[in-house]
C-alpha cells in the first residue's frame, strides 16, 4: 500500500520558509551568510538536546532537567580546563562521564521506584541547578584561558574548508538516499504502508538541494562549521539507533503500550534506563556546545533549553504520550525554534518578548500534539 502525499508532509518546511520571509523582511540581514552561519551553531546546540529528549518522549516519559544539566556539565568542564588546568578532552570526557551517570542513576529510580519521570526530573532541575552555581562559584569562568585556543573553545568557532563542506554534503546525500531505500524496502517487506516512489524521490531532491544550498551559503561565511558536522554525526547516530536497531524498536513498543510490551518480552526497565543514558550524554555534549558558543560558563547557560529542546521535539511531530517520533522531524523542530530565538534576538526583541514567544510556541505545538491525537 503506498501512502498519499498531503500538505502535512511539507508542514514544517512552510512554516521555516514563513519564519524566514518575515525576519527576513524586518530585517535583510537575517538572510545574509553570516547570520545564517550563526544560525546553524545555535540549531545545532537546541537539535542535540533535543535528540535526547526524543529518546525520552518515544518510551513515554518526560525531561525537565535537562536545561539545568546543560550548564552544569558545561560548567565542569570549564572549571576543569580553565581553574584547574586539565586539558581540554580530559575535562570533557570527565563531564559526559558525569553526564551519563546522573542521568543513568535518573532512569534507575524512574523504572525501578515507579515515580513519575515529571517529578524526578523537575527536581533534578532544582538540585543540578544549584550544583552548576555552586560549580562556577556563581561567577564567570571561560573556556580558555588567556585567550588560547583549545578542543572546548573551537566547537563552535572551527569551520570546515569549502572543499570539506561539500564532501560532507556529498557523504549526508548518499547516507540519506540509503536510508530512504533501506526504509522503503523494510517496510513493504513487512507489508507497511510506504510512500508513492514520486513522493519519495521529490521528499529526497528537496532535502538534497537544501543541503547543498546550505553549504554553499555557509562556505560564503566561513564554512561549515564544526557544530554542524557534531550534529549531523549525533543525528545519524541517534537515527540508526532508533530505526535500524532492535533498541529503537523497544522503544516505540515501550512508548506505544507499555503493558503489552513487557508482556510481550520487551526489557522495558532496561531500555528505559538506556534511553536516560544516552540522554545524559547528549545533554552534556550540549552543554559544551552552548558553554563553548557562549565562550564562559555563566549563570544563565542553559536557561529554558529544556522547553526549546521538548518544543522542538513536539512541531517535530513526536507525540508527547510516546511511541511516534523521528530524526528528521525533530531536526526540522530545531531549526523552527533556533530562527524564531536567532531572528528575535537579531531585531533586538525584549526579553520579554523572547519569553512570550517560547510560550506560545510551546503551547501551540502541545495543541497540535493533541489535535493529531485525536485522528
Amino acid at each position: 500500500m503506498n501512502k498519499q502525499l498531503s500538505l502535512r508532509d511539507f508542514s514544517l518546511f512552510i512554516a521555516i520558509v514563513a519564519i524566514w520571509a518575515f525576519f527576513a523582511i524586518i530585517s535583510p540581514s537575517y538572510l545574509g551568510a553570516r547570520n545564517l552561519s550563526m544560525l546553524s551553531i545555535e540549531m545545532s546546540t537546541t537539535a542535540v538536546a533535543a535528540l535526547g529528549v526524543l529518546l525520552i518522549i518515544v518510551c513515554g516519559h518526560i525531561d525537565l532537567a535537562i536545561g539545568s544539566g546543560i550548564g552544569l556539565f558545561g560548567g565542569m568542564a570549564a572549571v576543569l580546563t580553565t581553574l584547574y588546568g586539565w586539558p581540554a578532552p580530559a575535562a570533557m570526557l570527565v563531564s559526559l562521564i558525569a553526564g551519563i551517570v546522573v542521568w543513568t542513576c535518573m532512569g534507575a529510580v524512574i523504572v525501578s521506584q515507579r515515580i513519575p519521570a515529571f517529578i524526578i526530573t523537575l527536581g533534578g532541575l532544582l538540585v543540578f541547578k544549584g550544583v552548576f552555581w555552586k560549580v562556577i562559584n556563581t561567577s564567570t569562568v571561560p573556556v580558555n584561558l588567556g585567550g588560547e585556543s583549545n578542543l572546548y573553545s573551537v566547537l563552535t568557532t572551527y569551520y570546515l574548508p569549502s572543499t570539506y563542506g561539500y564532501l560532507l554534503a556529498v557523504g549526508v546525500t548518499m547516507a540519506i538516499g540509503w536510508a530512504t531505500l533501506k526504509g522503503r524496502a523494510s517496510r513493504k517487506r513487512h507489508h507497511f504502508e510506504v510512500e508513492e516512489p514520486e513522493t519519495a524521490f521529490y521528499k529526497f531532491m528537496m532535502k538534497t538541494i537544501g543541503l547543498f544550498i546550505a553549504v554553499t551559503v555557509l562556505n560564503m561565511y566561513r564554512g561549515v562549521p564544526l557544530s554542524g558536522v557534531i550534529l549531523g554525526a549525533t543525528a545519524v547516530g541517534i537515527y540508526v539507533l532508533t530505526q535500524h536497531m532492535a533498541f529503537g524498536r523497544y522503544l516505540y513498543a515501550i512508548g506505544g503500550n507499555e503493558d503489552a510490551a513487557m508482556v510481550s518480552g520487551v526489557p522495558v526497565h532496561r531500555t528505559t534506563i538506556m534511553a536516560f543514558s544516552i540522554a545524559g550524554g547528549l545533554v552534556a555534549l550540549t552543554g559544551f556546545l552552548q558553554t563553548s558558543y557562549a565562550g564562559s560558563s555563566t549563570t544563565s547557560v542553559g536557561d529554558l533549553m529544556e522547553l526549546d529542546a521538548i518544543a522542538a521535539c513536539v512541531i517535530g511531530g513526536v507525540s508527547l504520550k510516546g511511541g511516534r517520533g523521528t530524526v528528521m522531524g525533530v531536526m526540522a523542530g530545531a531549526l523552527i525554534m533556533a530562527s524564531l530565538l536567532n531572528g528575535l534576538t537579531l531585531i533586538s526583541a525584549p526579553p520579554e518578548i523572547k519569553f512570550i514567544t517560547r510560550g506560545i510556541v510551546l503551547a501551540l505545538a502541545v495543541w497540535m500534539d493533541v489535535r493529531l491525537n485525536r485522528k
